[in-house]
This record gives C-alpha cells, structure tokens and sequence, in this order.
C-alpha cells in the first residue's frame, strides 16, 4: 500500500502551519535532525502526522508573557522551576513527540536540577503551556496525556483553557491545580496590561501576587 502525503497549509494568523500525513517515526526522525538547532519551526509528531509551526507575533507576546506569568508565580510561593521551553519530548515507543511552546518541572524540579532531562527514564514536565490561535490538525490534549504530563495549558488568543490528568485523560478545570488561588480574569488582566507596557503590568502583576501570598 502507497501512502499519499499530503501537505495542508492554513491561515496565518497567531502560526504558520504545514501538517504532513503518512510519515513514519524514522521519517519523522530524519526530519527532525536535518533541521537547525537554532530554527524558528517547532515540530509535533503524532503518529504518522507531522505538524510543523511557524510562531508569528501574536503567538509569541501571548507566550512570552504567559511565562513571565507562571515563573512570578512559581517565584511569590517560594517554589523552584526548570523551565525546559521547546525542548523536544520524544517518545518513540508512544509513536508521537512534541516541541512544546514551553514546559516547566515545578514539583518535580528536585528530580531534575542540575542535568539533563532523559523523556525515557525521568518524568514528564509537570506543566506544558501551547499557545494554538490557528487550528491545528494534532490533538494536543491526547498526546500529553499519553505523555503522563498532570497540567496542560492551551491558550487560543483569547480563552485560557486548563486540563488536569485524571488517569489516562484530561479534565478540564476552572483554575490551575498549581496555583488554585489564581484565576483566569488575573491572566487576562495581565495579558490585557501588557499591550500597553509590559514592565508596569508585570510590576502589578508581581506586586498583587505577593499580596495574595502574604
């Protein structure tokens, strides 16, 4: 049997996209090595589909500003964090890998710290964020489940979206279990500040979040 691979491409708004069906793990592989260390693409392999994602601005303020959102909190409650960004997860014997927007080891950054992460032996991280304001044709929801990731974030441009492991699938939740004293309005408010000035919105952000904690 010859599989037809097929190239869809869709409309840049938040990401460029190119999904490609019918590879295999060792095509997906090739790939995958053939490309730069430093490249601007990420790749999301689920078996047989590959996806590759080009981040436009949209994309990356949104990200980047839901990291600074997640260390100040890890930071105001006294926790420690290894923050792992796109680094890729691999998992041949799941057929599926990933290149997160970023990931974080927040209870288990003891397990960690000091070394590199093996996906094979260490667990997985404890939160991975996706910002994903185009479509995307991977569903991301059951590839880190398989992964045994606990939190999944998914934020589209304008709707946080927060999953929690429950055995082998996710449930969505209504505020992180991490930081349960926060809500999706303080995101939203963050993001929304950040528009105007980043630095005085992160200040704010920083300064209500110690008081919550105090």
């Amino acid at each position: 049997m010859v599989t037809t691979v097929v190239p869809v491409e869709h409309e840049a708004i938040g990401e460029k996209r190119v999904s490609v069906s019918g590879l295999t793990w060792d095509a997906y592989q090739q790939i995958l090595h053939a490309l730069p260390n430093s490249r601007a693409v990420r790749l999301t392999y689920d078996q047989g589909t590959l996806e590759i994602a080009m981040p436009l601005e949209d994309h990356e303020f949104a990200l980047r500003l839901i990291e600074r959102f997640i260390v100040i909190l890890v930071a105001t409650m006294g926790m420690k964090i290894k923050t792992m960004g796109s680094t890729t997860m691999d998992r041949p014997d799941l057929d599926r890998g990933s290149e997160p927007d970023c990931a974080y080891y927040i209870q288990n950054q003891a397990v960690v710290a000091g070394r590199k992460v093996d996906f094979s032996q260490d667990p997985p991280p404890d939160l991975v964020v996706e910002v994903d304001i185009t479509n995307t044709d991977i569903a991301k929801d059951r590839l880190y489940a398989s992964m045994g990731v606990p939190e999944f974030w998914r934020y589209n441009g304008q709707v946080w979206r927060i999953f929690q492991l429950q055995g082998e699938a996710y449930h969505e939740c209504d505020r992180s279990p991490t930081f349960n004293w926060v809500n999706k309005e303080d995101l939203y408010h963050f993001l929304a500040q950040a528009q105007q000035d980043e630095i005085a919105a992160e200040q704010a952000f920083r300064s209500w979040a110690q008081e919550q904690c105090q």
